[in-house]
């Protein structure tokens, strides 16, 4: 085994990165292991693309420090460069050449002779399931085939560790689909790979370890399960006949399960955690004595299903607050830079 696939990839300590009056980074501290997808789950605007930014050394952190292969991403910039390779939330090929095109170009600007540029190009749209696509102009793709082909670019010279950073936001689920497999197999190459996503499902099917960032800083890491587990082992979803016993049927589950009880957007739906940390009783044994409870009160349940906690469920636990969509705080980040 070598070191590109054992040992650490990444350490950083304390960064800390501001644009303006934003605190983008707060002390951020990771420690990722080689040869591994390793996740960063966090809401837009929770630093997750400047932690990139600065692993991938194009921004200098304020504070702390990092390094990549035991390399230092400030002073020693070059050598972690020659490390990594980067894949952002955009497409970054030129989408007026075809994707052939934009595959060998890049080979070439990465050293390769005409030759071996091409023959490389073709292994790749072959992999990625773009051969039939790849004399026709990238701006003619869909989002999916955008994506690809990005990913495709990004592991001409296969790299020691690839960013991927928001990978899959906007695709189909076919498309995403595609993503996850290209990933997998890049890992089982022996590539690490650093994941920022905003979606728990996809942080599970592909991450090892994951770090759960918002407002800077590191709130949470651990394996998928550990975190779920973290924030109760089940979630309970409720539907009523009687929307006018929702706010009766809130007070008989905090009573039965004693955590809060969310009132959906739905006027008949309510939402709890069960089978969290302290619990006597697993989530299924939660559940039906919260049910039993409400049968109890004469209050009618039309609908009921107890599954994981959802990615606003955890950041809710987390963080207080749900996983917010891009906003305001967005605006400011790319406003400052």
């Amino acid at each position: 085994m070598s070191e590109r696939t054992t040992g650490v990839a990444v350490e950083a300590e304390g960064l800390t990165r501001s644009f303006g009056e934003t605190r983008a980074l707060d002390g951020m501290d990771l420690r990722i292991p080689a040869g591994t997808v390793y996740g960063l789950l966090g809401p837009n605007g929770a630093g997750k693309t400047t932690a990139v930014r600065v692993l991938a050394t194009l921004l200098r952190p304020d504070g702390g420090r990092a390094r990549v292969f035991g390399h230092d991403v400030v002073a020693e910039a070059d050598a972690v460069r020659a490390r990594v390779s980067l894949t952002g939330q955009y497409a970054s090929v030129d989408e007026d050449l075809t994707g052939f095109e934009n595959l060998v170009l890049l080979g070439r600007l990465l050293g390769l002779r005409k030759p071996a540029a091409r023959e490389r190009a073709e292994k790749l749209l072959a992999a990625f399931g773009l051969t039939d696509a790849a004399a026709r102009q990238v701006k003619k793709y869909s989002g999916g085939m955008r994506r690809r082909i990005d990913i495709a670019a990004s592991i001409l010279s296969t790299p020691d560790l690839l960013f991927l950073d928001e990978p899959t936001t906007g695709l189909d689920p076919r498309s995403r689909n595609q993503v996850w497999e290209i990933v997998r197999a890049v890992v089982a190459h022996g590539t690490t790979v650093l994941l920022t996503t905003q979606y728990l499902d996809e942080a599970d099917q592909l991450a090892s370890r994951i770090a759960v960032v918002d407002h800077g800083k590191v709130i949470a890491e651990g394996t998928p399960g550990e975190l779920k587990s973290s924030v109760g082992s089940g979630t309970v979803h409720l539907r009523l006949r009687d929307p006018g016993r929702r706010l009766e049927a809130e007070a008989v589950l905090r009573a039965a399960l004693g955590v809060p009880v969310q009132l959906d957007a739905d006027p008949v739906a309510l939402t709890a955690r069960v089978g969290g940390a302290g619990s006597d009783l697993d989530a299924s044994e939660q559940a039906a004595r919260a049910l039993g409870d409400l049968a109890r009160a004469g209050i009618v349940i039309d609908d009921f299903s107890l599954g994981q906690p959802s990615l606003d469920e955890v950041f809710l636990a987390l963080t207080d607050h749900p996983a917010e969509p891009a906003g305001e705080r967005d605006e400011q980040l790319e406003a400052a830079r």
